[in-house]
């Protein structure tokens, strides 16, 4: 079973950067697609970007030339980093692994951008 522990949440300015991480156990991360995905209060969890095993990174409109999604095979971790960030990024954000049919989810991290 693979279990996923997130990291890197926190408040921070507007302007500011944070960078999230996703520790995988229990098994290989390389093989599997690292996505990224947030819920903000009252709204429903949308997704922020995704990595694929062997392709480009993909962004949502409203992250791109802000975020950047990375994997780290040897540590078994994915991130996000996360720049200029504004206030309409706050959001628990998870991370996900999944490998059809198989998928996994991390507890969530909080991230408050206010001044």
């Amino acid at each position: 079973q693979v279990q996923l522990v997130e990291s890197g949440g926190g408040l921070v300015q507007p302007g500011g950067s944070l960078r999230l991480s996703c520790v995988a156990s229990g098994d290989t991360l390389e093989y599997y697609t690292v996505a990224w995905f947030r819920q903000a209060p009252g709204k429903e969890r949308e997704g922020v970007s995704c990595l694929k095993p062997d392709d480009r990174p993909h962004y949502r409109d409203s992250v791109k030339g802000r975020f950047t999604i990375s994997r780290d095979n040897a540590k078994n971790t994915g991130y996000l980093q996360m720049n200029s960030l504004k206030p309409e990024d706050t959001a628990v954000y998870y991370c996900k692994l999944f490998q059809a049919p198989h998928e996994y989810w991390g507890q969530g991290t909080q991230v408050t951008v206010s001044s």
